[in-house]
């Protein structure tokens, strides 16, 4: 899962990037699953954006699906999108595929997409700048086009969230974080990264200018919404 800052991964660590994370394959298997079976009206050859790329497994996912689409995909770190840039290649999906150093105002906004995925990114971006954010997302699609938005949700003040952090501490765990990772979890989510609640998350998609956003996703704190451009 995407929750360290982009800076943090140099090309060895992105090399290790997806077999920390398969450790975690029952969930995003089937967060995958669902984002594949929400976009299966879309054309034949829809044009789809990546935002936040990181090693292309959202890419790699709708590619093998829908074999005619053609994608472009943005990420920050440039070892990130070297390794995707690997990865697609090996997967002979290459040629289907532009990648972007950047970010998604990076992508000229009159390049108009079927759907923009974005998966496990928004949590890193800043309160104040998190509705520009899903904005600039919603801005470059086409009338009608699909936005999917997965991201650490969680009501951190909530008196569930205790509980909750036994859950993420688990997860973390699973993933081979250090007993003093696990203790900076706290912190992690309440300093490092913007963790926005369910409620306040869905109100500033809805202000994107997505015609009724629908969570379609929910495995302990990562939630993931889906709507349409209105």
């Amino acid at each position: 899962m995407k929750t360290t800052p982009p800076d943090f991964f140099t090309k060895e660590i992105s090399q290790i990037y997806d077999e920390r994370n398969r450790r975690l394959s029952p969930i995003t298997d089937n967060m995958h699953f669902l984002i594949r079976l929400m976009l299966r009206e879309l054309p034949e050859n829809a044009r789809i954006l990546c935002v936040g790329v990181g090693t292309g497994a959202e890419i790699l996912s709708l590619a093998e699906a829908y074999p005619k689409w053609t994608f472009k995909g943005v990420d920050p770190a440039a070892p990130m999108l070297e390794v995707c840039r690997e990865r697609l290649l090996a997967a002979g999906v290459l040629d289907r595929c532009e990648l972007v150093n950047g970010y998604v105002h990076d992508v000229p906004a009159a390049e108009k997409f079927d759907a923009t995925v974005c998966v496990l990114v928004g949590h890193f971006v800043k309160r104040d700048d998190r509705l520009s954010f899903y904005k600039a997302m919603t801005d470059r699609l086409k009338p009608g086009g699909h936005l999917i938005n997965t991201e650490i949700s969680y009501d951190l003040n909530s008196s569930n969230f205790p509980a909750m952090l036994k859950n993420w501490e688990a997860v973390h765990t699973l993933m081979g974080a250090t007993p003093e990772a696990i203790v900076d979890l706290p912190r992690q989510l309440k300093e490092v990264l913007t963790v926005l609640s369910p409620e306040e998350t869905e109100r500033m998609l809805a202000e994107s200018g997505l015609l009724s956003p629908v969570q379609f996703f929910r495995s302990f704190m990562i939630g993931g919404w889906c709507g349409k451009k209105t």
